[in-house]
């Protein structure tokens, strides 16, 4: 079932896989973005999983920092806007995350891939909400 209706599984069986088009497409696009930036820069579209994980951390927060300081405002070495960068830098981390135990994100995709617990999806959505409670407070 899905948003109230039968979904027809005979069809296309696609039930219990990840819906991506709830991803909101401006991340991706900004996300390719940075990466073009880093491929033309670097020469390289994969030298990205060379690097240290922290490294990343930092330059996330340094972006975090500055988008915060001017939403608007953008990278002088790219003219590309911090929040992107931001973006860019937690997806690598999302890739490079080799933490034993489940992470959030690891989590969700499970629950999404397999049959829905309310209480873990209750679970993860505080979680979030706790975390953009922490953002918003930064923001001011």
């Amino acid at each position: 079932m899905q948003g109230g209706k039968e979904t027809n599984q005979t069809a296309k069986h696609d039930e219990g896989k990840a819906q991506l088009s709830l991803v909101p497409p401006k991340i991706i696009y900004a996300i390719a973005a940075i990466r073009r930036f880093g491929s033309e820069k670097y020469g390289d579209p994969e030298n990205w999983r060379q690097v240290e994980p922290q490294r990343y951390r930092d330059a996330m927060y340094r972006h975090m920092l500055a988008y915060i300081d001017d939403p608007h405002g953008v990278d002088e070495e790219s003219g590309l806007p911090h929040l992107w960068h931001l973006a860019c830098n937690a997806a690598f981390l999302c890739e490079l995350d080799d933490v034993e135990e489940l992470t959030p994100i690891d989590k969700a995709k499970q629950i999404v891939e397999s049959t829905a617990d309310t209480d873990e999806i209750q679970e993860i959505a505080d979680y979030l909400n706790a975390f953009l409670m922490v953002v918003r407070k930064v923001q001011g």
